[in-house]
């Protein structure tokens, strides 16, 4: 037994031999357990619960001894976030931004390009003036120029550790939350920057792109015959370079101006043969940038996918690259350096992260740059082995040896070389007043807040060594001992050594009894303390009622020790009981009790003593709920079962015995002695009782009633044989000879009276047609005569003239609908027509229609059905679902569950129409339901898996849900519905006609050899869009 259950035993040990009257002050304290040894630290491990003079492990501990000061707050050093001296200012991750974080640093620390943009002209002036930046708003700039512009003055002089580019990434109305492809970044930023320089009146601004970035090459191709050149000159920013089958940059270079031959079909036509010749094409480099971009292809699409994969193959290059081989005019200086190595870590295309090393041109150290975080490489050498040995790839391949000078990676995918120079750069490049005004508004700013958060760690140190003295102080005085006491709960003085939270007022109404005292039950969470330390406590921080030793409540104790002795005398009464029922009851001295009641009245004794115990309010004998949660099997039960008091199961509704014998017994007058101890209230019914007269004039009507229903059946079952056996009925699409006119009710009210016929004695008599079901708000027919032969035949029964006369006797007929058939004109043979009586209403019947498919498309988290099939074949279980049904089921339960009109669309689009009353009668709407709920059931058969869809979610996002159901990949689903193939992954299930319960097949393609692109491909749920939609195409 737990120690908390052996104290809370111990404590009410004394109600064993105590009757209630004879409860005392000492009894009343044992109960609220006030002279329980208090615990001892160290001897004590945790707190116990059970006694309220344990005050060991409510988090005291923390406070006893010394304390660093640092641990009374959770604010970081400010000064954490300010920029270290000689150091580079990091950029904040917004999301997937750092391909855009590597990118500007990269040319930031291109001096000639960040001079030239400090020479652009700004709207800045506008915020400025003479006696400083204007405070009434903030800076923002309007153009990209701006935008570059105010970030390299913050990158080059401002406090902080890292700076916010959010302004920038919003001005290109980029998407922080999804990566993007950042050498398609590069190249469209660039673009756009030139293009908004171009508009610049100083050269120096206006050419900066071209004179850093842009060179130029010929595609030069030579006629084998008579040796002409034809040249065609291009400019270039970057050279795209193949990364497959090389192991070594040089060798991408030299594959990129390898010489390409032109033969066969793909010969050169020359203008100076005036013929189609062989010849060789290649590419010339002409001239080469001050700032070489050398863009390593690893990103490429694969055929077989459909989508991007990443080539994590080793690549070599070295720190000085000799251009001179590779240009045509010899002899100028064209040795390149390394400066910069953009890397992205990550075995997929579409996830990894993105970071750069890049050099400093002033001191000549590497820098490796990871959004907020910058770190300097030791010893002015590059160093990108770790980076290479963060995320290992598939192949595992061993990485190559590299010499001095030189370095390997399978993660660069772009390289930047820059123009050796005997001249030193620029080291004095200032920034702008008007930017350095904001720059140090900013600054500003940032030591506001260093100042603000010191503060605030003052004071949370401040308040923290105040409490500590305050709890070294009361802990000491907590115990109570044999002075005067008060009760706190244990819940709060754990908040009250608890420094994450402020400390509330004192609150004990949730331990007080019904009397207004201190439940004996609550004393498992109340601790007693001193009447000092309550003092200080209640002066402190407020809060009440205080529980002094008047809290204690005899009224409770007295209570408590009564249904204690009722508990343990229960044992004793229940085999008295046992023994009494055995015994055979004469005369008419016995009891009528409940069969249920006395089955259960030991289960129901106990949970009235423990509501009582509890201090529940809720009536003598009545079952609370909890007694059957843990078998949620029995939620079946009645409600009006489980509410139920002691012996209330044999009474009628009128409030008398019931007259069924067979939920009663008699039990002799001892028996009823026992139980009424324990339920007082309980109904009694001696067996001198009669039964509730009411219920028994009730009971013979209903036989009368069940007679007559019986007669009744029979009548109309012999009247209508053929319409109650479903023989010879008429067919629209079959008019038959021998009659002109044909009668039509619901299909529902058929239904129904086969129901009653069948049992009459369990279903009431149908005693209406209701046709109205049928018919418009306006009294028009909603059906038309072709479709009443096809999708609408499942609603409407046809009635031959002479079962309608029979009709007319045996039911009230609301509306009559009939369809008659006329011949029109002389000629033989003459054209017929079929005429309905009343005529349809054109306007509801197109608006149903209309509204059934606009509601077919509004569907969200409908099922539908995708079935996988092999060489375009069904299952037969699928295509024979009256197969499936079992053998055993009755001809009632066969009919209830006949997929009806199953395959039919328009059939099933009629659940549209019963959500709006515009339209639909509400008669019509409620017959619709009844019949849609049973035709739209669908049998799942094997090979087949459910999914819930919206009707605004794509195909595409379908054939994700489909992959993970099936394994299968989208590039090898083909899916199609009736016949039709979708195939537009970008359309809608909606439009493509996928409506509830519908039922889609997959056809999978054979896999492919390599599923490593699996990774890729469960990452990419939406179309790739790239860059569309954002500033740097122009919108």
């Amino acid at each position: 037994m737990a120690p908390r259950l052996q104290l809370e035993k111990a404590a009410w040990r004394w109600a064993e031999t105590v009757r209630p009257e004879e409860v005392s002050q000492e009894h009343i304290e044992t109960a609220y357990r006030i002279w329980l040894e208090p615990c001892i630290r160290g001897v004590c491990r945790r707190n116990c619960k059970g006694n309220p003079n344990c005050l060991v492990g409510i988090g005291e501990h923390i406070w006893l001894g010394e304390i660093d000061e640092n641990s009374f707050h959770n604010i970081d050093d400010p000064n954490c976030e300010r920029r270290k001296k000689n150091s580079f200012v990091g950029l904040t991750n917004l999301g997937a931004t750092c391909y855009v974080n590597t990118f500007l640093q990269v040319w930031f620390l291109n001096l000639e390009l960040r001079q030239a943009l400090y020479l652009c002209p700004s709207t800045c002036s506008d915020y400025v003036t003479r006696d400083g930046v204007r405070e009434e708003k903030d800076y923002e700039p309007q153009t990209i120029c701006e935008h570059l512009q105010y970030l390299f003055a913050l990158l080059q002089n401002s406090n902080r550790r890292y700076i916010d580019p959010s302004g920038f990434v919003k001005a290109l109305g980029l998407d922080t939350g999804q990566q993007q492809d950042a050498q398609e970044f590069s190249k469209l930023f660039m673009s756009l920057l030139e293009d908004t320089l171009s508009k610049q009146k100083n050269p120096d601004v206006r050419n900066i792109v071209q004179q850093q970035f842009c060179g130029e090459y010929a595609y030069v191709t030579v006629c084998n015959q008579c040796g002409r050149e034809s040249k065609l000159l291009s400019k270039f920013y970057e050279l795209e370079l193949n990364i497959q089958g090389h192991k070594q940059l040089t060798d991408c270079i030299s594959e990129f101006l390898k010489e390409e031959k032109l033969e066969g079909d793909n010969r050169y036509f020359c203008e100076n043969c005036q013929s189609k010749q062989n010849a060789t094409r290649k590419i010339r480099l002409l001239s080469l940038p001050c700032t070489l971009n050398l863009q390593l292809m690893r990103f490429v699409f694969d055929r077989q996918t459909g989508h991007k994969k990443k080539l994590n193959t080793y690549i070599g290059f070295s720190e000085i690259l000799d251009m001179e081989p590779y240009v045509e005019h010899k002899g100028g200086s064209y040795v390149y350096e390394l400066s910069a190595v953009l890397i992205h870590r990550g075995v997929s295309a579409y996830s990894g992260h993105y970071i750069a090393h890049v050099k400093d041109p002033q001191s000549g150290e590497w820098y490796k740059f990871n959004d907020e975080d910058i770190e300097k490489m030791e010893g002015k050498k590059l160093q990108l082995g770790i980076e290479e040995d963060l995320e290992p790839s598939k192949s595992q391949t061993r990485k190559p040896k590299c010499g001095k000078g030189t370095h390997c990676s399978r993660n660069a995918y772009m390289l930047v070389y820059r123009l050796q120079t005997q001249e030193k750069p620029n080291t004095t490049i200032q920034v702008p007043a008007f930017l350095q005004e904001l720059v140090d508004r900013d600054n500003s700013k940032f030591e506001e807040w260093c100042i603000e958060m010191a503060d605030m760690r003052k004071q949370s140190v401040d308040k923290g060594k105040a409490k500590h003295e305050e709890v070294q102080e009361l802990y000491q005085r907590l115990p109570a001992g044999a002075e005067p006491y008060e009760f706190v709960s244990l819940e709060w003085l754990q908040k009250w050594l608890d420094e994450s939270t402020p400390t509330k007022p004192i609150d004990n109404h949730a331990c007080l009894c019904s009397h207004d005292k201190l439940h004996p039950d609550k004393i498992s969470i109340m601790k007693r303390i001193s009447e000092y330390a309550a003092d200080i406590f209640y002066s402190k921080y407020g809060g009440g009622p205080r529980l002094t030793v008047k809290a204690l409540c005899k009224e409770c104790v007295v209570e408590r020790c009564r249904v204690l002795r009722l508990k343990n005398q229960l044992n004793e009464d229940y085999k008295t009981v046992n023994n009494l029922l055995k015994a055979t009851v004469k005369g008419n001295d016995g009891f009528w009790v409940g069969k249920s009641s006395l089955r259960s009245w030991r289960q129901l004794a106990l949970e009235q003593l423990d509501e009582q115990d509890g201090d529940a309010d809720q009536s003598n004998g009545k079952v609370n709920g909890s007694s059957f949660s843990k078998d949620e099997s029995k939620e079946e039960r009645k409600e009006e079962e489980e509410e139920l008091n002691f012996n209330e199961d044999i009474l009628c509704p009128h409030g008398e015995l019931c007259i069924s014998e067979n939920e009663r017994r008699l039990v002799s007058k001892e028996a009823w002695s026992k139980l009424q101890q324990y339920f007082p209230k309980a109904p009694e019914f001696p067996s001198y009782k009669e039964c509730c007269s009411q219920c028994k004039i009730l009971e013979r009507e209903g036989e009368e009633n069940e007679a007559l229903h019986k007669m009744i059946a029979n009548e109309q079952k012999s009247s209508l044989p053929n319409l109650f056996q479903d023989k010879n009925r008429p067919c629209l699409s079959n008019w038959p000879e021998d009659t002109d006119v044909l009668y039509i009710v619901s299909q529902f009210f058929v239904e129904e009276w086969r129901k009653f016929v069948r049992k009459p004695a369990r279903c009431s008599p149908v005693s209406s047609v209701g046709n109205s079901a049928l018919l418009c708000p306006h009294g028009g027919l909603m059906f038309t005569f072709a479709s009443m032969t096809k999708e609408d035949s499942k609603l409407i029964a046809l009635i031959w003239p002479s079962e309608w006369q029979m009709i007319q006797k045996l039911f009230v007929v609301d509306h009559v609908i009939k369809i008659t058939r006329i011949e029109v004109g002389d000629v033989n043979p003459s054209e017929t027509q079929y005429i309905s009586e009343p005529k349809l209403c054109p306007e509801c019947r197109e608006g149903l229609l209309c509204q059934q498919q606009r509601d077919l498309r509004e569907y969200t988290q409908a099922t539908i059905y995708v079935h996988k099939v092999v060489d375009n074949k069904k299952v037969m279980k699928d295509s024979a679902p009256e197969l499936n049904v079992s053998s055993s089921e009755t001809e009632e339960d066969k009919e209830e569950t006949k997929p009806d009109g199953e395959k039919d669309p328009d059939f099933n689009q009629s659940n549209g129409g019963t959500k709006r009353q515009k339209i639909s009668h509400q008669n019509y709407i409620a017959y619709q339901k009844q019949v849609i709920r049973r035709s739209m059931r669908h049998r799942k058969v094997r090979g087949e898996k459910a999914l819930l869809v919206s009707a605004n979610q794509t195909l595409k996002e379908l054939k994700i849900q489909i992959m993970h159901a099936f394994s299968v990949a989208p590039f090898d689903q083909n899916l199609s519905i009736d016949g039709k193939i979708l195939n537009d992954d970008c359309a809608t299930l909606g439009t493509l006609g996928v409506i509830p319960e519908s039922v889609i097949l997959l056809k999978a393609d054979e896999p492919i050899a390599d599923y490593a692109a699996m990774d890729d491909v469960m990452q990419v749920c939406m179309p790739e869009e790239g860059f569309k939609g954002t500033g740097l195409l122009g919108h």
